[in-house]
This record gives structure tokens, C-alpha cells and sequence, in this order.
């Protein structure tokens, strides 16, 4: 065992939290992505539907008999517009 210590003693630490950051960014991150997250759908909650989100022109809504299908792609192109223009704004 003595001999092993000896051989590794140069070796990097690979311990969760002891490198040179540690863990505390990346808790911070999850906990603010959270409250995020609750202000959002509480905000959502709050006021019910948004209206015409998920009515454009453009979004597919097929109906055949018992069956439909309903894919929001006007909607989908414009919250992920919204959402880089928000993320770049908070990148900078």
C-alpha cells in the first residue's frame, strides 16, 4: 500500500468539488434554471393560455374521423427565435 501512495502522489484529484471551481457554479446554475423555471409556470398559470399561441398560421392540425394531429410549427420557429434572442442577450 505504501508503494502505491508513493506512485500516485502526482497524480490529479478527480473528487467531485475539489478541483479548481468546485461544484458551486454549477449548483447555483441548477437552483437559478429552477426559479426559473416556477416563475415561468407560475407566470403561464397565471394567465392561462396565451392567446394565439398555438393558432398561427402555420401551425398543422389535421383531423381525419375519430383521429387528429397537431404540430405547432409557426409556434415552435417563433419561441425558439424569442428564446436566442433572450439567451444571447443574457450571454453578453
Amino acid at each position: 500500500m505504501a508503494g502505491d501512495r508513493a506512485y500516485c502522489q502526482g497524480a490529479p484529484s478527480y473528487t467531485l468539488g475539489t478541483g479548481r471551481f468546485g461544484m458551486a457554479p454549477l449548483g447555483k446554475g441548477l437552483i437559478l434554471l429552477g426559479l426559473l423555471l416556477v416563475f415561468a409556470g407560475a407566470v403561464i398559470w397565471g394567465f392561462g393560455r396565451v392567446p394565439y399561441l398555438g393558432r398561427l398560421p402555420g401551425d398543422i392540425y389535421v383531423r381525419r374521423g375519430n383521429a387528429s394531429f397537431y404540430f405547432p410549427l409557426t409556434t415552435c420557429i417563433l419561441l425558439s427565435i424569442a428564446a436566442t434572442i433572450v439567451l444571447s442577450m443574457l450571454r453578453r
